[in-house]
């Protein structure tokens, strides 16, 4: 009885770690997406508002790049979650260390992805403020 208890254990995790990958793929499917679509909307929506705003290809790059490395973000955390459920049942220490190192490259990953989009959050935010120096006439 406890065998047949290990192996539904075991049998659980392995779906579980399937899909969370599964929504891990599905994430980024939907980042490339969205992110085209964002795009396709900074490139080419001013041509079609009824008052066309300025194009600035550099903002409009921070922004697309914002979208889509914040979708590779949530798609590691999905890819991170199903390491630790494989992790939980590994049968053996060399198993244990490859998933171990998957999850310290993947975390690093995350780590650097979210200082950029950080990076690019500022880029936004500072791009939409008004200029606040002022010239002085003597």
């Amino acid at each position: 009885m406890l065998e047949s208890l290990e192996d539904l254990i075991i049998h659980g995790a392995r779906i579980l770690a399937l899909i969370l990958e599964g929504i891990s793929v599905v994430c980024i499917l939907a980042g490339l997406l969205t992110t085209l679509q964002l795009a396709a909307q900074q490139r080419w929506g001013r041509y079609f508002r009824k008052q066309p705003t300025a194009y600035d290809p550099e903002l409009s790059l921070a922004k697309v790049r914002l979208n889509f490395g914040l979708w590779l973000s949530l798609a590691l955390e999905f890819q991170l979650g199903a390491d630790i459920a494989n992790t939980t049942v590994a049968p053996s220490l060399d198993a244990l260390g490859k998933l171990a190192l998957l999850a310290v490259v993947r975390t690093f990953l995350n780590v650097f992805l979210a200082r950029e989009l950080e990076a690019e959050k500022t880029a936004i935010h500072l791009a939409r403020q008004p200029s606040s120096t002022l010239e002085l006439s003597s």
